[in-house]
């Protein structure tokens, strides 16, 4: 057999499982190494808003129970729209789950239609109070004693409660580590230049997640300063770069200036 015989062979020989899904080397300290640069630029963009806006000291609310009412009603609305119907219901009912499951739903909704889609809003108030009284008897300790993952699911499956709600309660209420999206992270982390492949919700809640602490503290201030940076800098249209903390590193302001 010939030194060209043996290479041909040896090519020919099948790959075992572990060959196949073994990484060399180079190519785990390569993902390593860029994992560590993704986790480390997102970080950097925090420092750069808080070093901006300070803490934003987010959410504002005298209570859990105040908090998730108010994550229900912000759905699809300004938040100085969801403050003049937390201020009616507030007067009219306070925040108990008890007062929404007794409030008449015609007085509610009357409370909560500077809201969009008030009608709808007031009935997943009432439906979600009474899923709390069947869950733990109103005992917010309780239903919050469980595990991030279980409580998330739990929380899926009550009415009314999407994922960006769930983890809004999860992270404000509960004060566990759920890194919260919405449309301001997407804009502005695609415009920075980063960002998953899929534009699922999951998908953005796992990039954060993977690359960051699991810090409560964290997600809390860094959700709460992106949503402030979109809602007065990083506009949908006429974004104010020259304006922005980010703009010394963000792909969208670069191309901008070189079109002023």
């Amino acid at each position: 057999m010939d030194a060209n015989q043996e290479v041909r062979e040896s090519e020919m020989t099948p790959m075992t499982p572990q060959d196949e899904t073994q990484p060399c080397a180079d190519c785990a300290e390569s993902q390593a190494t860029d994992a560590k640069a993704q986790s480390d630029h997102i970080l950097t963009l925090y420092q750069k808003l808080l070093a901006h806006f300070g803490d934003p000291q987010w959410w504002p609310a005298a209570s859990r129970e105040e908090m998730i009412i108010g994550a229900i009603l912000v759905q699809n609305v300004s938040w100085k729209n969801t403050e003049k119907a937390l201020q009616l219901v507030r007067e009219k009912f306070g925040f108990t789950f008890l007062a929404l499951r007794e409030a008449p739903i015609e007085e509610l909704a009357a409370c909560v239609r500077s809201t969009r889609f008030y009608q709808s809003k007031a009935a997943r108030l009432k439906a979600f109070a009474f899923w709390i009284e069947a869950q733990c008897k109103d005992n917010l300790d309780q239903l919050f004693a469980r595990d991030l993952t279980e409580l998330r699911r739990l929380l899926l499956l009550a009415p009314g409660i999407g994922p960006e709600t769930a983890d809004d309660i999860l992270l404000y209420a509960a004060n566990q580590p759920s890194f919260v999206i919405d449309t301001y992270t997407k804009r502005i982390m695609r415009r920075v230049g980063i960002g998953p492949e899929r534009d699922s919700y999951e998908a953005w809640r796992a990039y954060f997640m993977e690359r960051l602490p699991p810090d409560a503290l964290l997600y809390n201030r860094y959700h709460a300063l992106i949503d402030r940076l979109g809602n007065q800098l990083c506009r949908v249209k006429d974004p104010l770069c020259s304006d922005c903390p980010l703009k010394d590193c963000c792909v969208h302001a670069r191309a901008k200036s070189l079109l002023d």
